[in-house]
């Protein structure tokens, strides 16, 4: 496995909580399950690569158990990508917006028929001397 689908297999895994570091879950195995389709899945689409559930599986339990030092790589790459983009998946909480700023509402808030203000058209008109 290529060193770029590595890093992507394990940005699925850790925005998906693969390992339940965050709470208790009811279903783990299940849930694992579908993660761990969710990356079979993405392999093909973004590489043409085909890998198995279970060469993913004991690829991520080499990885943090057997090869932490490429672990280790492959975070620091995660999370260079992050300050990149400039935003984190860990923040939940959208930022107020900035005064004089207009926020929509999303397509869940609004319900069928009713009509919101988006902003106003604002327009000058400058008079000159001739």
């Amino acid at each position: 496995m290529a060193f770029v689908e590595m890093v992507e297999t394990v940005d699925i895994f850790k925005r998906a909580d693969y390992d339940g570091k965050h709470g208790p879950y009811p279903n783990p195995n299940v849930r694992k399950a579908k993660i761990v389709t969710k990356v079979v899945k993405s392999l093909p689409k973004n590489f043409g690569v085909w890998q198995s559930k279970d060469q993913l599986r004991k690829r991520w339990t080499d990885l943090k158990l057997r090869e932490q030092d490429q672990y280790r790589r492959i975070k620091r790459v995660l999370q260079k990508r992050e300050k990149r983009i400039g935003t984190s998946e860990d923040t939940r909480d959208p930022q107020p917006p900035k005064e004089g700023e207009v926020t929509t509402p999303k397509p869940q808030d609004v319900e069928e028929g009713e009509v919101y203000e988006v902003g106003e058209i604002v327009t000058t008109t400058g008079h000159t001397n001739v």
